[in-house]
């Protein structure tokens, strides 16, 4: 607020969009069209990155088929807009209805014996809805790793609406720490591990869709320090605004020393299948590839 009182414009944004919650679902679809339409074919926002993405990813297909796929996957980030703005606002019965978790007993399997459980997603599908179903479908607290946004009231709104069911979004600066201190606790850990670590960072580097890419070691670390199980969550179209979600096993204690190199190897084995498999599902335009491997002396 300012002196007199009345709300600054990054305070208005924040109301914007919990308004925008509210909107009846066909309005929402139409906004998200238009997203599609003013971002992919009037400002052609991080098109050319991609359509590079896309080309090294997929060498064997034709510059039509990259035209294609690109176009894709804008749309279903229009759809995924509309879909996320109404997930924030609807019940716990209406999205259950809309997104299916296949085989929750894999959590349940170990937090019923004590241990916690280290989840694995990436920007696949409806990455926004993961939280919210996981409060919902999973008898475990959940801690989710997330990066804070520059405007406080628009950080301040996506933390409230993604713990609307239990879930616990954390800081990623803060997040390991928060991790030692309850590591005595039963919880899950999730984690969208698909983000390029900075430059300065610790990674780990392997070959994903055919290019030298950087992965976080993060998941690993974590998964030694409380001495858990790590589960990839898998997000697929089922319709339209419909998902299921199918958990699969990647690693479990005991863990060795040098584990946490094989633990996001595996993800990313995982991820590149699903990738594969729906292409246009994945986040294109996220910068992935920011910067080569260095070359070894």
């Amino acid at each position: 607020m300012t002196a007199q009182g009345k709300p600054r414009f990054p305070d208005i944004l924040g109301l914007v969009l919990t308004g925008m919650t509210r909107w009846p679902r066909r309005v929402l679809d139409d906004f998200g069209y238009c997203a599609y339409f003013v971002t992919y074919h009037l400002l052609r926002w991080r098109r050319r990155l991609s359509l590079a993405n896309v080309a090294n990813a997929f060498p064997e297909q034709s510059s039509a088929e990259h035209r294609t796929l690109v176009r894709q996957s804008y749309r279903n980030l229009g759809r995924f807009l509309a879909e996320a703005l109404w997930g924030w606002n609807a019940s716990a019965t209406a999205l259950a209805e809309r997104v299916r978790v296949v085989n929750p007993e894999l959590v349940t399997r170990f937090t019923t014996q004590g241990r916690s459980v280290v989840l694995l997603a990436a920007h696949f599908c409806n990455w926004e809805w993961l939280l919210l179903v996981a409060g919902i479908e999973l008898d475990v607290p959940v801690d989710a790793i997330y990066k804070p946004q520059r405007v406080r009231s628009i950080d301040a709104f996506l933390k409230r609406q993604r713990s609307r069911f239990g879930g616990n979004p954390i800081p990623n600066r803060r997040f390991l720490h928060t991790v030692m201190r309850r590591r005595a606790e039963v919880r899950a850990y999730a984690l969208v591990a698909d983000q390029t670590p900075k430059h300065n960072e610790e990674k780990y580097w392997t070959t994903f869709l055919h290019q030298d890419t950087a992965f976080y070691l993060g998941p690993g670390r974590i998964a030694r320090v409380v001495d858990a199980p790590v589960i990839y969550v898998a997000m697929r179209r089922d319709g339209p605004g419909r998902y299921v979600i199918e958990l699969s096993l990647l690693a479990e204690p005991p863990y060795a020393r040098d584990a946490d190199a094989e633990i996001v190897e595996r993800y990313a084995r995982k991820l590149e299948d699903e990738i594969r498999r729906s292409p246009a599902d994945w986040l294109w335009l996220n910068r992935k590839w920011k910067y080569r491997k260095p070359v070894q002396s």
